[in-house]
C-alpha cells in the first residue's frame, strides 16, 4: 500500500497525470473504458471507467440490482501549482526564466527553493489530426529565494509578488524555448503546462509515522477511492462510484469540474443503460449516498490556537467527519450517523472536525455536486498539516483508516427511507 500511495503522488505531477495514474489503476483491476460520444453497454457484474477532457475520471461497479441505488465517493485531482504562460520565457541578462501565473490559493512561499518539473497537455498535430499529450519534463527548474542579506525583511513581513518573485530560473544558456519545444517530437499546436513540485515523498517521525509528500491534498483521496474500489468489485448491490474531478482548486465551474454535468450525466447513462426509466433515476437518488473526501487542517504543533477548542483534528486520529453550519462541508447529523456507523461496524476510528467560529471556513467539492443531483451526502478526509504547501504532511495510519471506511462503505447496503436508515 505504502509503495503504491508513494508513487501515485510523486508521479501524478498534474490532473492530467493522477488521472493517467488512475486509468492504469482500473485496467489492472479489469475496468473496461467507456466513451461519452460512444453508446455504452453495462451490465451487472460489471467495472468500468469513462473519462472527461482528461483530467476527470469516473469509474464504478455494477452490483445487483434488486437494491438499485448509487454509493459514490468523490476527490479531486487538482492542487494548487504555477502554471505557465503562452510566450514563457523572459530575460535578466543571460537568464532565461518562465513567466507563469498562479492556479489555486498555494502557500506560495513554500515553492521557493525546490525541485520543479515542468507538466501538463500539449496539443499536438499530425497529420491533419489534433492529438492530446500529456507530457513531463526530464529537467527541473527552481524558483531562487533573495538572501536575506538583500531582503531583511524577509522573516518579518515578507509578502510574494507572484509577477515577480514566483518566475524560475529555467536557463543561462539561451536555449529555454527550444527544451519547451523538446517535451514533444510533434508539431505542437496548443500548450497547458505546469510548474509542480519534483520532490519524492518521504516518511519522518521517530517510528516513520508521518508522510511528507507534494499533493497529499487531494490525492490521497483519490488513491484511498481507487483501493476501495477496486478492492470492493461487485459483491454488494447497486452501483459504487468513484468520482475524480478538475478545478477543485479554482471553484469547479468547469466541464470537467464538480459544478459540471459530469456525475449527474453518467447517473443517468447508468439507469437508461440498465433499461431503467427517470422515475427509478429519482427513487434510486433518495436511498444514495455521497461521500465527498477532502482533507481537513491537523492541529499544528506549534500553533494549536488555530484549532477549534473542541473538535480539532488530530493526526493519528482516524477518519475525519468535517462538519460546518454554513454548509461549506454536505455533513448533517443523518449522514454523519451513517457513515460513523460504518466506520465503527469496521473497526476505523474517527473524529469529528470544526473550524474556528472566529475563521473562514473552505468548502469541498460535495457542496457543488449536490447542486447538480442531490443524494444525503458526508464530508470526510485525513487531518493534514501544511494544506496548499509544497509540501504537506500526514499520518500513515490514518490512510489506512481512510482506505478501510471506504471500502467498508462500498461493501454497504444502506437503505434510507424517511425517517428509517438500515445499513447492512
Amino acid at each position: 500500500m505504502l509503495n503504491g500511495l508513494k508513487n501515485f503522488l510523486k508521479t501524478s505531477y498534474t490532473a492530467y497525470h493522477a488521472v493517467d495514474n488512475a486509468k492504469a489503476i482500473l485496467q489492472e483491476n479489469g475496468f473496461t473504458p467507456l466513451h461519452e460520444g460512444d453508446d455504452w453497454s453495462i451490465e451487472e457484474g460489471g467495472k468500468y471507467y469513462v473519462e472527461r477532457s482528461g483530467c476527470a475520471l469516473l469509474a464504478f461497479t455494477v452490483g445487483n440490482l434488486d437494491q438499485f441505488s448509487f454509493k459514490i465517493a468523490a476527490a479531486h485531482v487538482d492542487f494548487p501549482a504555477l502554471k505557465i504562460k503562452e510566450n514563457p520565457v523572459m530575460k535578466t541578462g543571460p537568464y532565461e526564466k518562465l513567466n507563469v501565473e498562479t492556479y489555486g490559493g498555494g502557500l506560495w512561499y513554500t515553492f521557493f527553493d525546490c525541485p520543479l518539473k515542468v507538466a501538463g497537455r500539449i496539443i499536438t498535430e499530425e497529420d491533419g489530426i489534433l492529438k492530446s499529450e500529456h507530457v513531463v519534463s526530464d529537467y527541473c527548474v527552481t524558483i531562487p529565494s533573495l538572501a536575506i542579506h538583500q531582503n531583511r525583511g524577509a522573516n518579518d513581513n515578507f509578502s510574494v509578488n507572484a509577477q515577480i518573485d514566483l518566475l524560475p530560473l529555467l536557463s543561462a544558456s539561451g536555449v529555454g524555448a527550444e527544451w519547451l519545444d523538446k517535451l514533444t517530437t510533434k508539431q505542437v499546436v496548443a500548450r497547458e503546462l505546469f510548474l509542480t513540485n519534483a520532490a519524492e515523498p518521504y516518511t519522518f517521525g521517530v517510528n516513520n509515522e508521518f508522510m511528507a509528500s507534494p499533493r497529499v491534498d487531494d490525492l490521497t483521496g483519490v488513491y484511498a477511492i481507487l483501493q476501495a474500489l477496486t478492492c470492493h468489485a461487485t459483491e454488494s448491490g447497486g452501483i459504487c462510484i468513484g468520482a475524480f474531478f478538475d478545478n477543485e482548486e479554482i471553484g469547479s465551474h468547469t466541464s470537467q469540474g464538480a459544478a459540471g454535468d459530469f456525475l449527474e450525466t453518467a447517473l443517468r447513462r447508468i439507469t437508461y443503460t440498465l433499461k431503467l426509466d427517470e422515475n427509478e433515476l429519482y427513487k434510486a437518488l433518495a436511498s444514495s449516498m455521497l461521500i465527498s473526501v477532502d482533507n481537513a487542517h491537523g492541529l499544528h504543533p506549534n500553533h494549536p490556537e488555530t484549532a477549534g477548542p473542541t473538535n480539532k483534528a488530530l493526526l493519528g486520529g482516524g477518519v475525519v467527519v468535517k462538519h460546518h453550519a454554513g454548509k461549506a462541508y454536505t455533513t448533517d447529523a443523518l449522514s454523519a450517523a451513517i457513515i460513523q456507523t460504518v466506520c465503527a461496524r469496521a473497526g476505523v476510528k474517527y473524529q469529528t472536525f470544526f473550524n474556528r467560529s472566529d475563521v473562514r471556513s473552505g468548502s469541498t467539492l460535495g457542496v457543488l455536486s449536490q447542486a447538480r443531483i442531490s443524494m444525503p451526502a458526508v464530508d470526510i478526509g485525513l487531518a493534514q498539516l501544511a494544506m496548499h504547501s509544497a509540501c504537506e504532511s500526514f499520518a500513515i495510519a490514518d490512510f489506512a483508516e481512510l482506505q478501510t471506511a471506504l471500502t467498508a462503505f462500498f461493501s454497504s447496503t444502506i437503505k434510507i427511507c424517511g425517517d428509517e436508515t438500515t445499513i447492512e
